[in-house]
């Protein structure tokens, strides 16, 4: 495990937490599905996603050690995909910040509301991609692979329906077809999940350098994956036992498995991170 990494490890799983709930989010609210109350307390609510975000951006400053060497490495946008990445972090920031002050505020029609929305969601999307192309690094074989999007875009969408599942239960909202639909996602993306870590280890017993094989890197692999396995399908389990007794989720089991999913995904990233191992010179 790569923990002292741990700027970057929170900076990337709060960030993809907060753009995959403001997806699902954008998505709710562009259905039309609340009514006007509803979306009122949801983005109330959506205040706490903006901390994460908030969160996620301090963390990544932290990485880089003064926020002056954020605004230099602005200077390469275009250029560089670090660049781009916290480029496009801080104006779906600003963006969606921007977004979810007027909703809060009452100011602005709607349709400046939606397509603000619509423009929020699309550079979160760019972030997403922009941060998957830091990491496909041709001299770092555990990462130049189809498993670091995959796993990127599974934390964005696990920690991401978990959260906005939170945020909508905290809404006490009226329609069971939410809590029905969510779940049934988080179902398929843990499934995918699964089978994507289960390739991943076999998939490193191949990778090796001079020096060291990929797979003896972390030498308690099995043991963190086994725990990281087991948080994901406890949170789920939280999650969908309201359907099984036909009853409505809570705030308080939402939030705890909310808390699950994302130690899950905050030990699979720091996996992630101490499976860094370069070849060549």
């Amino acid at each position: 495990m790569a923990w002292h990494e741990w700027p970057l490890i929170l900076f990337t799983v709060l960030s993809q937490t907060a753009v995959g709930a403001f997806l699902v989010l954008g998505c709710v609210t562009l259905s039309g599905k609340l009514s006007q109350d509803e979306d009122t307390r949801l983005h109330r609510n959506m205040f706490f996603l903006w901390v994460l975000m908030g969160l996620g951006l301090m963390a990544s400053i932290m990485h880089l050690g003064s926020p002056f060497r954020a605004f230099n490495a602005l200077n390469r946008v275009g250029s560089s995909w670090l660049s781009n990445e916290i480029f496009a972090s801080s104006v779906f920031f600003a963006a969606g910040g921007f977004y979810w002050l007027l909703k809060v505020m009452k100011k602005g029609s709607e349709g400046v509301h939606k397509s603000l929305l619509l423009i929020s969601m699309l550079v979160g999307v760019g972030f997403m991609y922009a941060m998957i192309k830091v990491y496909l690094i041709n001299t770092v074989p555990t990462w130049n692979s189809a498993y670091t999007p995959l796993m990127f875009v599974l934390t964005m969408t696990i920690s991401g329906l978990f959260f906005a599942h939170t945020l909508l239960v905290g809404t006490k909202h009226k329609h069971r077809d939410l809590d029905n639909t969510l779940p049934t996602f988080a179902a398929i993306a843990l499934a995918i999940s699964l089978i994507v870590t289960i390739s991943q280890m076999i998939e490193l017993s191949h990778i090796s350098s001079a020096i060291v094989a990929a797979s003896d890197l972390i030498p308690n692999m099995m043991t963190l994956q086994i725990l990281r396995i087991g948080l994901l399908f406890a949170g789920f389990a939280l999650m969908f036992a309201p359907r099984l007794i036909s009853s409505k989720p809570s705030l308080p089991m939402m939030l705890l498995s909310f808390g699950c999913v994302l130690i899950s995904e905050l030990i699979n990233r720091g996996v992630f991170y101490g499976l860094h191992m370069s070849i060549g010179m």
